[in-house]
């Protein structure tokens, strides 16, 4: 394909952006780089949802009208976009003139074929969804969303044929395994599908009851219903039915979080089905940001700023911990510490440090020219090979929404760079007076430098831009002045010699540890804060006592008897999936030679994507009691290792038969 497009979901306007908005707008913006990258004409399309009651009631608390209201808040969205350097080509608005023509027509040409009927229908109304739900999708008589009760609406409406496409979508998703992705999202749409719960669909709202919407084509007394209406911004940012951009770049990819799956995964196929157009291609679709494992709320007061943590941090590294932390499917934590450490250890210490100390050598040694290098050795021939490989998987990886695992294959390269100058020694070779090699070491290093500055403009572009200019690299329009990302992985070449260089480098200092982390502190329950500031109120107003020193506190001695009890065997995973009721968890079924799998529950959900456990053996105790969590039983512990935020699976050194013991 030589075209991409790419969409987040259009944000709706009844609130300020927060962090989870700007995860979704940066990872759209790094796909769009990337593909651009790889030589295709790219459309980046965002934008803001602006009809329905909870704009009009957001609007009343305000005092202002649903336009002004409309307009203050989204005006908000594309100022924060570009603070953060978002370069979308499009920001779309549903009371933007040509899309509410495009809605009219789309829907006259769903109505004109039969697939919208009025008919009179009684459902359970949740205005924080505005949607009806219907007996089986409610949670105890609640919505499952916002855990409030829906209030009870009869009244008549026009309905889309949703039904009718059903069977066709469960094929559909069944025979194109990449259409819904990560997977785990993809067999939850089919539960849905298989479900039965599913009908069809209301897609209007009486004027009685609410004015502010796009008005019917075929019905003056009715507005449409904000789902159906919003959805549509995708084609209509492109001038369907005939705009040469909807010619060019539609279908393309959407990129959204888990609570909007069904809209996306079932209300929209269908829709595109039932007016004869082609399905997007993929659905990319990730999980929440966390703080102190709790989704952030205004109530709460743990909202993130992602400006304010651009401009703390520089808005490159933020953006790479967003891609880097997250394993894109899944939950994960924000917190300031947490984002420290990862600049630290990735940016200062690795990539920061091998431009640092690479740089100065060329100085000192060749002037800031770049050297020519002589034939390869196997060291070098092993650095260019890596150079390649990483390369690739970066490609492969990133192109599948895999953000953490694409980057941390590139790293690999960035550690082993640093460890090649370790062991080549450029200082010693220098001393012995070694030019030949000495040249053909900094010259390996200086060419895979560059590949990793091209490879880091997706995610990083002012940093990546940085770099390469100090790598005496031309740069305009900010975008790296390279043949497409492809062609850059199979020729290790890229610097000429003789080329100027910069002297220094100083990419990424240090950040000292802050004593407070503000966003993981407003996550606490406010008791817990209240005990905290009194204690910390009478430490400081009292005169401490002379304190004696306190031996390392360790976990009471238990008998060797009570060990041999425990029974610890190896197994391997043949199922991993997200516990249907609990984000955190996952749950396991696991071979231990027992002639049956045995299902355990594990907090590992938000350290490990499923994907990444299936097929790996671990160690777990097996005669534990049952114990119910959240619905369902499991039967033993796997067992884990922590340091800090650090998770990691304790295994066996080497393959061992299922079943076998630990002792």
């Amino acid at each position: 394909m030589k075209s991409y497009f790419i969409t987040t979901p259009i944000y709706y306007v009844n609130a300020n952006p927060h962090l989870g908005h700007a995860y979704t707008t940066i990872v759209a913006d790094s796909l769009a780089r990337f593909h651009r990258l790889m030589g295709k004409s790219t459309f980046f399309l965002t934008g803001t949802d602006e009809h329905g009651d909870k704009i009009v009631q957001a609007a009343e608390k305000q005092g202002q009208s649903p336009q002004e209201f409309v307009d203050t808040i989204s005006g908000r969205f594309q100022a924060l976009w570009l603070s953060l350097g978002i370069a979308n080509n499009r920001f779309v608005r549903t009371t933007d003139a040509e899309h509410k023509l495009t809605v009219q027509a789309f829907l006259q040409k769903v109505y004109d074929a039969g697939d919208i009927y009025f008919g009179e229908f009684g459902g359970h109304y949740c205005y924080g969804c505005e949607r009806f739900y219907t007996e089986k999708e409610l949670e105890n008589g609640l919505c499952p969303q916002h855990l409030t009760r829906p209030e009870f609406i009869s009244e008549k409406n026009y309905f889309f044929r949703m039904s009718k496409y059903l069977p066709w979508l469960r094929e559909h998703i069944q025979a194109n395994p990449d259409f819904i992705r990560p997977e785990r999202y993809r067999n939850e749409v089919l539960a849905m599908l298989e479900s039965g719960g599913l009908e069809d669909l209301c897609i209007s709202r009486p004027k009685s009851r609410l004015t502010w919407g796009i008005e019917l084509p075929f019905d003056s007394d009715y507005v449409c219903y904000v789902w159906f209406d919003a959805l549509l911004n995708y084609i209509s940012a492109l001038g369907w039915p005939n705009g040469e951009e909807y010619l060019q770049f539609w279908p393309g990819e959407h990129l959204v979080a888990k609570d909007i799956l069904k809209p996306h995964a079932v209300f929209w196929p269908t829709m595109l089905k039932a007016a004869g157009l082609p399905l997007y291609s993929h659905l990319n679709v990730h999980g929440y940001w966390l703080v102190r494992d709790t989704k952030m709320s205004k109530s709460l007061g743990n909202v993130v700023d992602p400006l304010q943590m651009g401009q703390s941090y520089g808005l490159d590294a933020f953006r790479y911990f967003l891609l880097r932390e997250m394993h894109f499917g899944a939950d994960a934590s924000f917190s300031e510490e947490s984002l420290v450490g990862r600049i630290n250890a990735d940016l200062a210490n690795d990539l920061g440090n091998l431009f640092s100390r690479v740089l100065a050598m060329t100085a000192k040694y060749f002037g800031s020219l770049v050297p020519q290098g002589a034939a390869f050795d196997k060291d070098d021939t092993a650095i260019c090979e890596l150079c390649a490989v990483a390369m690739r998987n970066y490609a492969q990886l990133f192109s599948h929404v895999q953000f953490a695992q694409a980057l941390e294959s590139l790293w690999e390269l960035v550690r082993a760079l640093n460890k090649y100058v370790d062991s080549q020694a450029p200082w010693t070779l220098y001393k012995q007076g070694n030019m030949e090699r000495l040249a053909t070491v900094i010259h390996v290093l200086l060419t895979a430098m560059r590949k990793v500055a091209i490879c880091l403009w997706p995610v990083m572009p002012e940093v990546s831009v940085r770099m390469l200019e100090q790598l005496g690299q031309s740069v305009s329009d900010g975008m790296p002045p390279v043949p497409a990302l492809e062609v850059e992985m199979d020729d290790f070449a890229g610097l000429e010699p003789g080329l100027k260089i910069a002297a220094t480098s100083n990419l990424f200092p240090r950040i000292e540890k802050k004593d407070k982390d503000v966003a993981a502190d407003a996550a606490r329950p406010k008791k817990e804060k209240d005990k905290s500031r009194k204690q910390s109120s009478s430490l400081s107003d009292t005169p401490a006592p002379e304190q004696k020193e306190q031996p390392d506190t360790v976990p009471p001695p238990i008998d060797f008897e009570h060990f041999k009890a425990l029974d610890l065997r190896v197994g391997t995973v043949v199922t991993a999936e997200k516990h249907p009721n609990a984000d955190r968890i996952l749950r396991l079924e696991i071979d231990f030679g027992e002639g049956k799998l045995r299902q355990i529950l594990s907090g590992l959900a938000e350290h490990f994507a499923p994907e990444e456990i299936v097929g790996r053996q671990v160690c777990a105790v097996l005669n534990l009691p049952p114990r119910k969590i959240r619905g369902l039983m499991s039967h033993g512990m796997v067992l884990t290792a922590q340091s800090g935020e650090t998770l990691r699976l304790l295994t066996v050194s080497a393959p061992l038969p299922n079943g076998g013991e630990i002792a």
